[in-house]
């Protein structure tokens, strides 16, 4: 294959779906030039009018919603069942902030009198350059590209060199709905792509990605003295209480860590459970996890498909062969399956030396790690670089107030609340990154914000 060219490839076969060429730097350069072109007339629309002009982008995905949905289980592995709720969650986030986004972003006064007025106005930065994963595509749309483009900021689009067949369908949604040409603009490729987006005459840079080439995007982005946005890995905890309802909490427990085979940010990553609860949790963890039907994803009842490339299951099964190798006991999930299947694991006994002791498990496995008490589960909990979110479960509210408000993480959830809403701001703390997306908060982060002194006449 030509090193031009991205080659989708379907994990569940290994066939090849399509194929994209990736962008050269001279078409980086046009992109972003065509960006700052179109960036005075739109912020000149109006919050109004982008909002008219990105309903009709949403409209369009709503009557492509299976199209869309499909493309996502042959590109990435998701199964069909799970790829038709990461377009429609989505959507639901999308007309979220198109309904609320004039509100959001209309100017504020702080002050008045007789004799003055003092506001704040919320204006685009200009062009946005954003660095975007594989494993939710329309979700990392909305995240990273759907605000700024309301706040009046054009943005140049980096997708993951994973699914490129889906950055194309999103070109195409944008071309249908008629948005101005240069409004969106995307370069394909892989991380040396998004490396030369960084160093383009862009005026904000956000990231979804890994702590380690944050830090070095973030290091371009000092150079230029442009802000950032950058939403890193994770090691996010799960904290099992003796009194908590475990019955009633396993289904949960299981989808926290094992929707979408694992690779979600901020899905649970490691499990302590009170010593008390330890057996009992892994005995019935592992039971609901044998009932789980991991095969074709096209299928509707499937539960579990492939990871979204080889590539993943070779790392996450040299994590675990390293874990094994030093010591650590499978509770359940023997075998890696064929092709990019990987069974959802259950281990326990792992330690700081070992692999998945220490990095990020984007992956089917989950460790599960006794603790003797609270302030014990808050040390290990918080006992990792990381802090994008965390879960907690015990039917003491008391306790939950206590412990959420001494863990290090951007988002906590409480006996399976689900936290990612799109009326709340995400994302972490420590190495988990750096300002946040969604929510009132993170539409107004893709902003400068003006302060205008008035005297009244």
């Amino acid at each position: 294959m030509p090193a031009s060219v991205l080659r989708s490839v379907n994990p569940a076969t290994g066939q090849t779906i399509g194929e994209v060429a990736v962008s050269t730097p001279e078409q980086i350069t046009a992109a972003v030039a065509a960006a700052h072109r179109a960036q005075p007339a739109w912020r000149a629309l109006g919050v109004a009018g982008r909002v008219a002009v990105l309903r009709a982008l949403h409209d369009d995905m709503q009557a492509h919603r299976e199209e869309l949905a499909h493309l996502v289980t042959r590109e990435m592995g998701r199964p069909i069942s799970g790829s038709l709720k990461s377009i429609d969650g989505p959507l639901a986030a999308m007309r979220w902030n198109l309904d609320r986004a004039a509100e959001i972003l209309a100017p504020e006064t702080t002050f008045e009198d007789a004799r003055e007025r003092h506001q704040i106005f919320y204006e685009p930065f200009g062009v946005f350059g954003v660095i975007a994963p594989w494993n939710y595509p329309l979700s990392n749309f909305v995240m990273t590209a759907l605000q700024p483009l309301l706040a009046g900021n054009t943005v140049v689009y980096k997708l993951s060199e994973e699914v490129p067949l889906f950055g194309q369908a999103l070109d195409a949604a944008f071309a249908r709905a008629g948005v101005p040409a240069g409004v969106f603009m995307q370069v394909y490729g892989a991380g040396d792509v998004g490396e030369k987006l960084a160093r383009a005459d862009i005026d904000h840079l956000h990231l979804t990605g890994s702590t380690a080439v944050g830090k070095k995007l973030y290091q371009i982005a000092a150079e230029k003295f442009i802000p950032v946005t950058l939403e890193l890995g994770g090691s996010d905890a799960g904290i099992v209480f003796e009194d908590a309802a475990i019955d009633r909490l396993i289904e949960p427990i299981f989808w926290a860590k094992f929707v979408n085979s694992g690779q979600r940010c901020c899905s649970l990553k490691r499990l302590f459970v009170h010593q008390s609860r330890f057996d009992e949790m892994a005995q019935k963890l592992s039971a609901f996890i044998a009932k789980q039907k991991m095969g074709d994803p096209e299928q509707s009842d499937t539960a579990l498909g492939p990871l979204a490339s080889q590539k993943q299951k070779d790392l996450i099964a040299a994590q675990l062969a390293d874990a094994e190798s030093k010591g650590a006991k499978i509770i359940c999930g023997v075998g890696s399956g064929e092709g990019a299947f990987f069974p959802p694991t259950l281990v326990s006994g792992l330690t700081s030396d070992m692999r998945a002791g220490c990095e990020e498990l984007f992956g089917p496995v989950l460790p599960l790690i006794p603790f003797a008490n609270e302030d014990e589960a808050i040390r290990l909990a918080n006992d990792t670089p990381w802090g994008l979110s965390a879960f907690v479960y015990t039917q003491d509210a008391a306790r939950y107030a206590r412990v959420a408000s001494r863990l290090q993480a951007g988002s906590i959830s409480h006996n399976g609340v689900d936290y990612f809403r799109p009326f709340n701001p995400f994302g972490g703390m420590k190495q988990s990154g750096i300002g946040r997306s969604g929510g009132k908060a993170g539409l107004q982060a893709c902003c400068q914000i003006k302060v205008v002194a008035t005297e009244k006449a």
